[in-house]
């Protein structure tokens, strides 16, 4: 029985450090600031990110990795017969998933890819557990009926801080903007599906706190939680640090916490943070 490789791409948040661990492959991509083009994860990397998107003239902009770069990958892994797990970035936010798909049709190998309709540290929860399978000697049919167990009870609640980026990348207009700031509603979402539904809008940070607490309480109540995660674009201070507190005093402590990649800060803006949490 041959080998099962586990592909990702950079939107998933998984560190150089705990990919090489772990023995998972990612495919980067690409980011557009001022005329110049850098590598997600190589050459830019995400807190300096920050500071870039705040002095660019123009709203950075995101590419996804050609199919080529996957056909390469799979050709590679896949040389001597073994099998590999894609599982990508949802593909009704980004043409990524897309391109697996192509990559796949051309390259010889063994390929399956898997739509994990989240992004962040959601995607990251079904690598590790496709990751986790492969340890234990599970196939690649039973590690993808994990990973829809997994997708179906993984929740991520999105909050952003500016609609600025949302405006500049067109998937907001001008006037709900200005209508959001005049009257300081912040917006939370849910991403579901791989669709970004707005659930609630609130005028403090104390009460997005609040509102993604009594969120995580209701799913999680009577569940055995296997993981937490704050994702982050620099919004620590007003939510993610007692929206941490929070879950930590309810009996969970063991929370991850990451800087999103400049793939996800890019559309987010800064001060966004996701809460992120897989329980059954």
């Amino acid at each position: 029985m041959g080998k099962i490789h586990i592909v990702t791409d950079s939107s998933s948040d998984i560190s150089k450090e705990e990919a090489l661990e772990k023995d998972i492959h990612i495919v980067p991509l690409t980011v557009h600031i001022d005329g110049k083009t850098y590598v997600d994860g190589v050459e830019i990397h995400p807190e300096p990110f920050l500071d870039m998107m705040d002095q660019a003239k123009e709203l950075p902009k995101s590419s996804q990795p050609a199919p080529g770069q996957f056909a390469e990958i799979y050709e590679k892994l896949g040389k001597d017969g073994d099998e590999i797990i894609s599982i990508h970035v949802a593909g009704n936010l980004s043409g990524t998933l897309s391109s697996a798909q192509q990559g796949a049709q051309i390259a010889n190998a063994k390929v399956t890819i898997f739509d994990s309709q989240f992004i962040a540290s959601a995607l990251a929860i079904q690598v590790r557990e496709a990751v986790r399978m492969r340890e234990v000697g599970a196939s690649v049919h039973d590690i993808i009926e994990r990973l829809k167990e997994v997708r179906v009870n993984t929740k991520m609640y999105i909050y952003l801080d500016t609609l600025t980026n949302l405006v500049k990348g067109g998937r907001i207009g001008k006037g709900k903007a200005l209508l959001g700031s005049l009257l300081n509603i912040k917006p939370i979402a849910i991403l579901e599906q791989g669709e970004y539904l707005p659930v609630a809008k609130v005028r403090s940070y104390s009460q997005v706190v609040k509102y993604m607490f009594k969120e995580y309480i209701k799913h999680t109540t009577g569940k055995q939680v296997k993981s937490i995660c704050i994702s982050h674009a620099g919004g620590m201070e007003n939510v993610g640090a007692p929206l941490k507190e929070l879950i930590e005093q309810s009996g969970f402590c063991d929370i991850e916490v990451t800087v999103t990649s400049p793939i996800v800060s890019t559309h987010a803006g800064r001060g966004a943070i996701a809460l992120v949490f897989f329980a059954e």
